[in-house]
């Protein structure tokens, strides 16, 4: 099986679960999360049938796959876009709040949105923003 073909399995059974479950994700544990960004990243590295010393980042940068952090970044803002144009009044009610402080032991979903990325998202967004100069 190719690496396309493995990473539209990814896409189409995998990523719309994680899509499902995003609301449940924002108010996970960040260690929880984490165990979710292992799985995902044996998942990467079985696919690409990469050996154990070439990194995480650079798995998710070749098989252009965002980290599970950033995926439920923007699947809350996609969400919080999509609820603050909705005609239905209640709703956008619902959405329209500011977050508490990120020390506040309550986590809201729209906390999600203030977080700051993990190491992982970071260096591949710095991966991403290198190849893109280096095209240029």
């Amino acid at each position: 099986m190719s690496l396309r073909n493995k990473r539209t399995i990814y896409t189409m059974c995998i990523k719309p679960v994680m899509t499902y479950a995003s609301p449940v994700f924002a108010h996970a544990r960040p260690d929880i999360l984490y165990d979710l960004q292992i799985v995902q990243n044996n998942f990467c590295r079985r696919a690409a049938d990469a050996p154990w010393y070439v990194k995480n980042y650079v798995l998710h940068r070749d098989l252009e796959l965002p980290t599970i952090s950033k995926f439920m970044k923007n699947a809350s803002e996609r969400f919080f876009d999509i609820a603050n144009s909705h005609p239905y009044p209640l709703l956008v009610s619902a959405v329209s709040y500011e977050p508490p402080p990120p020390q506040h032991f309550c986590r809201r979903p729209r906390n999600v949105l203030i977080d700051p990325p993990d190491d992982l998202t970071a260096e591949v967004g710095k991966l991403i923003e290198v190849n893109k100069m280096a095209i240029e």
